[in-house]
């Protein structure tokens, strides 16, 4: 007979098999025995807890020939067909594959008719949370009020895709991650069952990596039957499932702690020649360190530290870390974790991370520092002075070039607005524009023909690189002075990529082109630009006061004017 994979032999066939679900199993067997069951029921939860070994075990208990009882009695033929799913009137759906509304209008038609072989017809939606809109529209009013003959019993992992409508129709359970110690107590009396021995570390070993699923589990503890036979080893379980033993943890946090660069490298290449993952490595190294602060700052928390074999060898790893560098490690490690998904070389990120934590000492020094003595150190001091001292000068400089800016600026010597701070230290941002000449004197002919002859340089643009053009595009023509055409855009970073020396040049010789003449290209933000129209102020044009009563002198003209106006203003052409 071929061989039957674990996880299926050893399916929970009664409520008190099922792991680490008590809550919900011991209010189905009140509900049997008191004979209070809804009609429609949720079980959701993570993946391999329990959920659809439930809905077939209540199908049993509800229709079993000795029932309804706590627990289907597993010999009568109704119960062993239902467990073999020959029973018609028990369906079990996998709304995954069948989620349309045709499949739920088929159900809708069929629930009128009474049962043929049970007490009560059950139907078992797993993955209820595939169904389209449609098909949760169709079952909404069956669920609502089926008839008295049905029961529904619905599970998924991600209840909050399910419409609120439907959530508020049924009972529901939420099955719970197994804790470790129970998956541990399942899975030795399994290997008992089966004739294995195993070691508890690898037991436990396996508990931690199923995170939570009795079904992972029990297939991980099958493979490492195939793997290592009738005797199951820690080792064998690292071996086959690509982990790290404790000893090569130690090894690494003794590196980075003693900041030995060269013998962590060495370690991780080990590591990766032996045909470890750097994403693996370096999620299990996180664990690692929250397991240790975890014995630090948690008193008897041996129960959650799973992997760690031997605490006292831990301590005496970490001897030289304070908690701040365990939690400065942890934060760098994250960091990288989250850069290494969406990098092509995990490997190297995995080795920057190390490199990162063997030479910062910003948490707080691995091992103290020595004192500093010595010729080395004294050069390292005198260095140290003069940069300090620079960076004094340099904030000097940077003060008074402010203070100076600032005064021309009132007197209307500096382009305005000056660009951010946080833009000028982009090496990437377009130089600030002088706007003056754009408002003051423009070129009413040459801005006359960059009106009309636009839409034409975009198109010569696009010929030439459509990717210049379509930075381009988001600016628009504002002024034309000296030569040069200002063009305002509203995204920075469109702004930006125009500057560039390549695209610039090249928009220069398509206005060359279009215009016959050389043409200069200059930049600014929109918001900027605006900004300049609103505070310019055209100069006022002179006021002449001619003769017109031949009566007065001009003498008196001149007095007259001087009185009403003041000495400074009037000027007295011959």
């Amino acid at each position: 007979m071929a061989h039957m994979a674990l996880y299926r032999t050893w399916r929970p066939k009664l409520f008190r098999d099922i792991v680490g679900q008590q809550h919900i199993t011991q209010t189905l067997q009140n509900a049997l025995k008191e004979k209070r069951l809804s009609h429609a029921y949720l079980f959701s939860g993570p993946r391999g807890t329990g959920k659809t070994s439930a809905a077939k075990i209540l199908a049993k208990a509800v229709n079993c020939e000795r029932g309804p009882a706590e627990e289907p009695c597993n010999v009568c033929h109704l119960c062993v067909r239902i467990a073999e799913g020959s029973v018609m009137d028990v369906v079990e759906i996998d709304a995954a594959s069948n989620r349309g509304v045709e499949e739920i209008r088929d159900i809708r038609d069929k629930v009128k008719y009474a049962p043929t072989e049970v007490r009560q017809k059950v139907y078992i939606i797993d993955e209820v949370h595939m169904l389209t809109t449609e098909a949760f529209n169709a079952l909404l009013k069956t669920l609502e009020e089926p008839p008295g003959h049905v029961m529904f019993v619905l599970a998924t992992t991600e209840p909050y895709r399910l419409p609120a409508t439907i959530l508020s129709r049924c009972q529901r359970f939420d099955f719970r991650r197994i804790p470790p110690d129970e998956q541990v107590e399942c899975l030795a009396r399994i290997c008992r069952e089966e004739g294995v021995t195993a070691e508890p570390a690898a037991l436990t070993y396996i508990a931690r990596l199923s995170d939570g699923g009795m079904r992972d589990a029990i297939s991980l503890l099958d493979q490492a039957i195939a793997y290592g036979g009738q005797h199951v080893t820690y080792s064998d379980v690292l071996a086959m499932t690509g982990g790290l033993g404790a000893e090569q943890f130690e090894k690494l946090v003794s590196a980075i702690a003693a900041q030995n660069v060269g013998a962590a490298l060495e370690l991780i290449e080990t590591l990766m020649a032996e045909g470890k993952s750097a994403e693996k490595c370096m999620e299990n190294l996180i664990h690692y360190l929250r397991d240790a602060l975890m014995l630090r700052l948690v008193p008897n928390a041996g129960h959650a530290t799973g992997r760690i074999l031997n605490p006292d060898r831990l301590n005496e790893a970490l001897a030289h870390l304070s908690n701040e560098r365990l939690f400065h490690m942890i934060d760098v490690l994250n960091h990288y974790q989250t850069e290494m998904k969406y990098s092509a070389q995990p490997q190297t990120m995995f080795e920057v991370a190390i490199m990162k934590l063997c030479s910062d000492r910003g948490a707080g020094p691995a091992v103290p520092a020595p004192p500093e003595s010595g010729p080395a150190d004294g050069a390292l001091a005198e260095l140290r002075e003069k940069v300090q001292q620079l960076e004094r000068q340099l904030a000097q400089l940077m003060k008074s070039g402010v203070e100076r800016a600032s005064a021309q600026r009132d007197d209307g010597l500096a382009p305005r607005p000056s660009p951010p701070r946080s833009a000028a230290r982009n090496s990437n941002m377009a130089a600030p524009v002088r706007l003056d000449p754009f408002l003051r004197s423009p070129d009413p002919v040459l801005w006359q023909q960059v009106k009309d002859k636009w839409a034409q340089v975009l198109q010569r643009v696009k010929e030439r690189k459509i990717t210049v053009h379509a930075w381009l595009i988001d600016g628009e023509p504002v002024s034309a002075a000296d030569q040069t055409v200002l063009i305002a855009f509203k995204s920075a970073m469109h702004r930006e990529t125009t500057e560039k020396p390549a695209h610039k040049q090249l928009i220069e010789q398509v206005l060359q082109e279009t215009f016959g003449k050389p043409l200069k290209l200059a930049t600014v933000m929109s918001k900027e630009w605006k900004e300049a129209q609103s505070g310019f102020r055209e100069p006022p044009e002179p006021m002449e006061l001619k003769a017109e009563d031949a009566d007065k002198s001009q003498e008196e003209w001149i007095d007259e004017a001087i009185r009403l106006f003041g000495e400074n203003i009037v000027v007295i052409k011959e």
